[in-house]
């Protein structure tokens, strides 16, 4: 190309994609393992998070948040964590934070976001609290973002031609029922009516984006995707699952995603480091030495995954030529503390990457500070009783949520109980 062919700008910084990912480790953590007790930074590493340590100048952990809506409700410590919703027997979820960020990004790639959760319990939630459907096979996760539809495009378009056509019919079929509803019905048909209008929106966006060409991926990508979690490791099928991620965010197919590694009651064992026992069993250790010793193990091996994809968004290259990492935010965390007691406050919480975003790590940021007496790991009972009641009642998890979505360009003043905007 001759160079007054180039436009002007041409020459102008490439601006990265802004991207984030959340990460969701169920039954919270053993906590004495886990605490870092010195706040700034500095900080030591505690047993399980030392295999972070490296990482040190892009990772922020984060102590004593809490989901003042989730208190003493601990089933529904998955569905409120990126939504910060109350939960009653008569409440609906509301919209998660990664789904507000999917409004905006929604309009640049090919999916609007990427669900995978081992088990079907969702951590993305619809505007109108219904829980998006997550993939769990890591073969149909990658035929589902990089392979050609079966039959070719016209097939393709032809059957969401079809399925547009059904949401039409079932559209009409519903006003015509409006007229003989009561107010009980009205209000169950109109939470309906969202998850309707929300698959037409996807059925129409799949449509358009049938005659853009799927990207390129290297032979190498392909069979480092292409494990399961039937046929291998439990390590093996976590880190499929983060280097889908990755490829996800390099091809920009998509800018937002969550991984759930298993709901309370459903998180896998880890058979390849002797932990044979699901995470909700040992997370009841009852004080018991050896439950304790593999819940700190089981912690300190997802910990350790965590790390490998922050070690993968580094060596993988963005646009600009500049660290994936730089232009990710990632949330690792869970939405318990303690689960022997199913307390959840002072929640464990790692954010990282995203300097490109604003953000600036290295230091440990502790919301418990000024409002307790500080660390007790010696004394079980008083540590235990600060997982389960918050030190700092103002410090909601909701103001680290709206933090990032503010930092992916959701206009935004609130998201759910914030009270403040968190800086990092």
């Amino acid at each position: 190309m001759l160079e007054c062919m180039i436009p002007l700008r041409a020459s102008e910084p490439v601006s990265s994609p802004r991207r984030s990912a959340f990460i969701y480790l169920a039954n919270g953590v053993h906590s004495l393992n886990y605490q870092i007790t010195t706040p700034g930074k500095g900080y030591e590493f505690s047993k399980s998070l030392k295999p972070l340590e490296k990482y040190r100048g892009v990772i922020t952990p984060i102590s004593g948040l809490h989901h003042p809506g989730g208190l003493g409700h601990h089933h529904n410590c998955i569905k409120i964590w990126l939504t910060g919703g109350k939960l009653g027997p008569t409440d609906r979820n509301s919209i998660s934070v990664d789904q507000k960020m999917a409004e905006i990004t929604a309009q640049h790639t090919r999916y609007p976001s990427m669900e995978i959760a081992i088990n079907q319990e969702s951590l993305a939630w619809t505007a109108d609290g219904v829980g998006l459907p997550p993939l769990r096979r890591c073969s149909e996760i990658f035929a589902s973002l990089f392979e050609k539809p079966k039959g070719g495009v016209a097939a393709q378009r032809r059957a969401l031609r079809r399925k547009a056509s059904v949401l039409d019919d079932n559209l009409a079929e519903v006003r015509r029922l409006e007229q003989k509803m009561g107010a009980a019905d009205k209000g169950r048909m109109e939470q309906y009516m969202t998850s309707v209008r929300e698959a037409e929106i996807r059925t129409r966006r799949a449509d358009a984006w049938l005659d853009t060409p799927l990207p390129d991926i290297s032979e190498n990508d392909r069979k480092r995707t292409d494990r399961d979690i039937a046929v291998t490791m439990a390590g093996d099928y976590f880190r499929t699952v983060y280097d889908l991620m990755v490829l996800a965010f390099q091809t920009d197919v998509t800018r937002v995603a969550t991984f759930s590694m298993g709901g309370e009651g459903q998180a896998i064992a880890i058979p390849e480091i002797g932990i044979t026992e699901s995470r909700h069993q040992l997370s009841h250790h009852g004080g018991d030495p050896g439950y304790m010793e593999k819940l700190t193990n089981y912690d300190t091996f997802a910990i350790e995954q965590f790390g490998y994809f922050l070690s993968r968004l580094a060596e993988t290259k963005d646009v600009n030529g500049k660290p994936l990492l730089d232009s990710t935010m990632s949330l690792f965390g869970s939405g318990m503390s303690y689960g022997h007691s199913h307390g959840n406050a002072n929640l464990p919480l790692v954010l990282a990457g995203g300097s490109e975003l604003g953000l600036r790590h290295g230091s440990h940021l502790d919301f418990n500070q000024g409002h307790f007496d500080g660390y007790q790991l010696d004394r079980p009972g008083e540590h235990y009783r600060l997982c389960s009641r918050p030190a700092n009642p103002d410090a909601h998890m909701s103001n680290l949520l709206l933090m990032m979505a503010q930092r992916m360009g959701v206009e935004v003043d609130q998201f759910a109980d914030s009270n403040q905007v968190i800086e990092v």
